[in-house]
């Protein structure tokens, strides 16, 4: 499929290299076209031979057939608005969380703004990780490949990143509707704080055996 991204930074970078790799069409995005430019030249030089594309924000948001959103939380809106109404009706991908200790805001969730602001079929996925989990060929650890939880309303759309996280040799999980994306942000925020205060955030859940689930 062509995928379209917003962002030339490390999530962008990561991500749609893979995707690259696995046959897809990806084309960045980036304020500044030559660097962004550059990226996807760097891109195209790891993903094998398949060809990343660079473009304005307008370009690739009209280019995919879906769309992922991979810009900083400052300036996301700005970036969505410049995106035009190409957005509208597209499988969207967010992968944003909030930045900086007590950046996550309950009353403000990213997911649904950026549903606002594009009138696409939002599904927030990719967002419990670090970007080099990403350039993992293939994400598995101790033997069992990692679960990708997925929230949106869409089929269309959840049937198609579902796909796309199984293309990097993960799992896709059903984390639920729409309504559940602020879940999974403030998931992120409260995992991280745990990792950046020295804890294995993994540790704190039992086993699904020990789960209380019958």
């Amino acid at each position: 499929m062509r995928i379209g991204i917003l962002g030339a930074g490390g999530m962008a970078d990561a991500l749609g290299t893979q995707w690259a790799r696995a046959g897809h069409e990806v084309m960045i995005s980036g304020r500044d076209v030559p660097v962004s430019a550059a990226r996807a030249a760097g891109m195209t030089a790891q993903a094998q031979g398949a060809v990343v594309r660079a473009g304005s924000w307008a370009e690739a948001a009209e280019f995919g057939e879906v769309v992922m959103v991979a810009v900083r939380q400052a300036g996301l809106a700005a970036v969505l608005r410049s995106a035009g109404t190409a957005l509208r009706g597209k499988p969207v991908i967010d992968v944003a969380n909030a930045e900086g200790p007590g950046g996550y805001d309950p009353a403000r969730p990213i997911a649904p703004m950026i549903r606002e602001l594009t009138g696409g079929h939002v599904v927030k996925a990719f967002n419990l990780c670090h970007v080099d989990v990403w350039r993992m060929t293939p994400p598995v650890f101790d033997g069992r490949p990692l679960a990708v939880p997925l929230c949106g309303d869409d089929p269309a759309a959840l049937a198609a990143v579902r796909t796309l996280v199984a293309d990097l040799g993960c799992t896709p999980v059903d984390g639920g509707g729409f309504e559940r994306a602020p879940l999974l942000e403030a998931t992120a925020t409260f995992m991280i704080g745990l990792w950046f205060g020295g804890a294995d955030a993994q540790a704190v859940l039992p086993p699904m055996s020990h789960s209380g689930v019958s």
